[in-house]
């Protein structure tokens, strides 16, 4: 008899270590434990999220005829580690061996590979093959290089997959269309709404145990309505090709008040826990525009974020593995402010997008990236303080695909590794990209002083203070010729500007990450 433990982020009826195996010949071994809803103290959504996908996955198991053995958070004599219930399970099946899909975080994949020496049995891991591009197959491509370049990457996967290609060339006769998808927000613009789900019986008692056993944890679950199953995720995917995804790329980078999703998909939660693959979701996109439902910068700009950098930072976090754990290049050691916890600030997008992030474990990627991360970064908070509150607040937030977009894309921690710049700007991009200055407390427009928005002092400070490690680089010389024509009195006040702000901000009460 073989024993085929599943993780909380493997819920997909094709996973490969289910394929070619008699189920009359095997023990299903699923496990909710305490490890892993507290190695950060994980967004009550998140948590509720893997709970339930897992609970009516062992049931569709089941149903299909196999057989499984389901540990509970709540069970008497649980462990609380996948080891240790690894361990119990062999004591009650007595199984002549394993069989697992690799884990999708290094530390866990650690512990899969003691398991053959911790129990005396072979231990069978095979590849995830719910990703394009095998985690070798990156290693190969990446060594091959002396620099790594996503977009380089993207188009290689572009012509092994066959998305968006006419024949050896891409559709449109260009790979990348970024410069279509950059839009502002427009006026009178309706947005969609992602497909919303009714709480069923497992996922209600579900949301019990969270609220009753991760009372502290941040976050809301009032709007908790995702995807749970397959099914309902598949739902999800197609309301999204019809509703929202023609004008996808228009405005992906765009921000509104009070418009927590506007044509983002919100599918990533159940990508990152198996319930879509990667590949039924870029198919979908891919054959909504060939029948002419979807323009090729919406299909393009959508496969781009799946195709390109997910798959990218996939490789790049088990490249780097475990060293991007304590990469800080820049040498920032801030605490994490307290409102990233609260959302009680003036500045009104930092405001929008906390508040979103604790109601619905949910901020885009510019949001992410050019407000959240793009502040921690002028302030020079510490990579690994910003890395796990992103781990510790969104719904999609896995250590494999967080950590490289944090440390290496948002905080430029790895020293230009993963990104050929920082990603930082001033109040002007906030300003061109949303509706959030002309409603914000802070004049936008004023570079220094108390009234000014704090973005555009730190900005400027952020540049002078890391002179020596960013002058060089080729992409900031004319940034760096713009801070050169300013007189001393306009660098003074601004250093000044940027130094009494960043005296007002209060760090994060100790115990936020971690239990």
């Amino acid at each position: 008899m073989i024993l085929i433990p599943i993780l909380g982020d493997q819920c997909s009826h094709g996973l490969a270590s289910l394929r070619d195996v008699a189920k009359s010949d095997a023990v299903v071994l699923m496990m909710e434990v305490a490890d892993e809803t507290t190695y950060v103290k994980h967004h009550k959504a998140k948590i509720a999220l893997i709970l339930s996908a897992m609970r009516h996955f062992a049931a569709e198991l089941v149903a299909d005829g196999w057989t499984v053995d389901y540990v509970r958070l709540d069970d008497t004599g649980n462990t609380g580690s996948f080891s240790g219930e690894v361990g119990r399970a062999i004591a009650r099946h007595g199984p002549a061996a394993i069989r697992i899909v690799e884990a999708g975080e290094w530390r866990v994949q650690k512990a899969i590979e003691g398991w053959s020496e911790r129990f005396g049995l072979p231990v069978d891991i095979v590849v995830d093959d719910r990703f394009f591009c095998p985690i070798l197959d990156f290693q190969t491509w990446a060594q091959a290089r002396h620099e790594l370049v996503m977009e380089f990457f993207y188009r290689e996967m572009r012509r092994k997959t066959g998305l968006l290609m006419d024949g050896d060339r891409p559709e449109g006769g260009v790979w990348n269309l970024d410069k279509q998808n950059r839009k502002p927000p427009k006026k009178g613009v309706v947005y969609p709404h992602p497909m919303r789900f009714t709480r069923d019986a497992i996922t209600q008692e579900v949301i019990a145990l969270v609220e009753r056993r991760f009372p502290d944890h941040f976050g809301s679950l009032e709007q908790f309505q995702l995807p749970v199953t397959a099914a309902e995720a598949r739902r999800a995917l197609g309301h999204f090709v019809r509703t929202a995804l023609p004008d996808f790329g228009t405005w992906q980078d765009a921000m509104v008040t009070g418009e927590r999703f506007l044509f983002h998909s919100w599918l990533s939660p159940a990508m990152n826990c198996g319930l879509l693959t990667a590949a039924e979701v870029c198919d979908a996109v891919a054959k909504a525009y060939a029948s002419g439902d979807v323009p090729l910068n919406s299909a393009e700009g959508f496969i781009r974020q799946i195709l390109g950098w997910r798959e990218y930072m996939r490789g790049v976090y088990w490249l780097e593995m475990p060293g991007f754990c304590e990469a800080n290049a820049l040498g920032h050691d801030r605490p994490l402010p307290a409102f990233y916890w609260t959302g009680e600030t003036d500045m009104l997008c930092l405001h929008q997008a906390v508040t979103s992030t604790r109601d619905h474990a949910y901020a885009h990627h510019i949001e992410r990236l050019m407000v959240l991360g793009n502040f921690a970064l002028l302030a020079g908070v510490s990579p690994q303080a910003i890395s796990d509150w992103f781990l510790v607040v969104y719904a999609d937030a896995y250590e494999w695909v967080e950590l490289p977009n944090v440390v290496g894309m948002s905080q430029f921690a790895d020293g230009g590794r993963l990104g050929s710049k920082p990603y930082v700007s001033g109040g002007a991009y906030i300003n061109r990209m949303s509706d959030y200055c002309g409603r914000c407390r802070y004049d936008v427009k004023q570079k220094t002083g108390e009234e000014a928005c704090p973005f555009n002092a730190l900005y400027w400070n952020f540049l002078d203070r890391h002179q020596r490690a960013l002058r060089a680089n080729h992409r900031m010389g004319p940034v760096y010729r713009n801070w050169d024509r300013m007189d001393d009195v306009q660098k003074q006040a601004t250093r000044r500007s940027a130094q009494a702000f960043l005296g007002t901000l209060e760090p994060a009460a100790d115990g936020w990450a971690k239990e």
